[in-house]
């Protein structure tokens, strides 16, 4: 009899190559790095031959791994071709969408939530990040869909939102202004620190986070001054009456990853629609 080879072997084989690691692979088709060893190794014995071979810590196709690519690659197009005309458009299959935290909460209670009425079957992963490592993530194929944020003048711009200061007023009238801020990278913490350096305003961080509703608590206690959009705190207006630096704005980016299903297409329409009504 004829060997099978399994499609979810074939599309582990694939990620292997296409991310460059085991353990960026094993993030893409959500398995253990080790489950992803067991399947190369079963994948391997199928075909009775090596795929890989280690050179230092790289992993190299062997001459019999150049061979299967190729046709793993065309066995897994035609595979996902006829998923596709079979189910005529309705999901199948997890999709992948980050987005930083300012939009979390939004688009899980409306975007998200619509989505997974229409689809009931569907799987939904939602990852949550800064926009550097969501953008990582999606070249690297482990996304389908990121919203984040850019500098104003991205060409990807979906809307493009100023930039404002929150808080306590009286903060803002210290000779050292107190700033709640999130942990490196974040486009806010730049742009605060970088108005008042240009003013020449001393300031210091009262409170660093990696979490934005702690950044929020932070700022609702009095505890600090932060930029943000008005995404931040949607009921709670900005400060305007104070003297503070100017702020510069930021656009609000939708980017997806090519060749989407087509329900996930939709829902990447439905992100920027979203996005531009905020």
């Amino acid at each position: 009899m004829p060997v099978n080879l399994p499609t979810t072997l074939l599309r582990s084989f694939v990620a292997i190559v296409d991310t460059g690691s085991m353990l960026n692979a094993a993030e893409q088709v959500y398995v253990t790095q080790s489950a992803l060893s067991l399947q190369i190794k079963r994948l391997e014995e199928l075909v009775q031959q090596a795929l890989f071979t280690r050179e230092g810590r790289r992993l190299v196709l062997t001459p019999a791994g150049d061979v299967l690519l190729d046709y793993s690659r065309r066995v897994l197009s035609l595979h996902d071709e006829a998923i596709a005309a079979v189910s005529a458009g309705h999901f199948a299959g997890p999709v992948r969408v980050g987005m930083v935290q300012d939009f979390a909460e939004t688009l899980l209670k409306g975007l998200l939530a619509q989505f997974s009425e229409l689809h009931r079957d569907s799987q939904i992963f939602a990852r949550v990040a800064g926009t550097a490592e969501l953008l990582t993530m999606l070249e690297r194929g482990q996304l389908d869909i990121i919203i984040g944020y850019a500098a104003a003048d991205d060409p990807a711009a979906i809307k493009v939102a100023p930039m404002a200061w929150y808080g306590d007023p009286e903060l803002a009238r210290r000779d050292v202004v107190p700033l709640a801020v999130l942990e490196t990278p974040c486009r806010f913490r730049e742009a605060a620190i970088a108005s008042l350096n240009a003013a020449g305003q001393p300031w210091r961080i009262a409170i660093e986070t990696p979490n934005l509703s702690t950044l929020r608590a932070a700022v609702e206690a009095g505890l600090g001054l932060t930029c943000r959009t008005h995404l931040f705190l949607p009921d709670t207006e900005s400060l305007t009456d104070v003297d503070l630096p100017a702020l510069p704005q930021v656009a609000c980016i939708v980017a997806k990853a090519n060749d989407l299903a087509q329900a996930t297409a939709r829902l990447a329409e439905l992100a920027v629609e979203v996005v531009r009504d905020l």
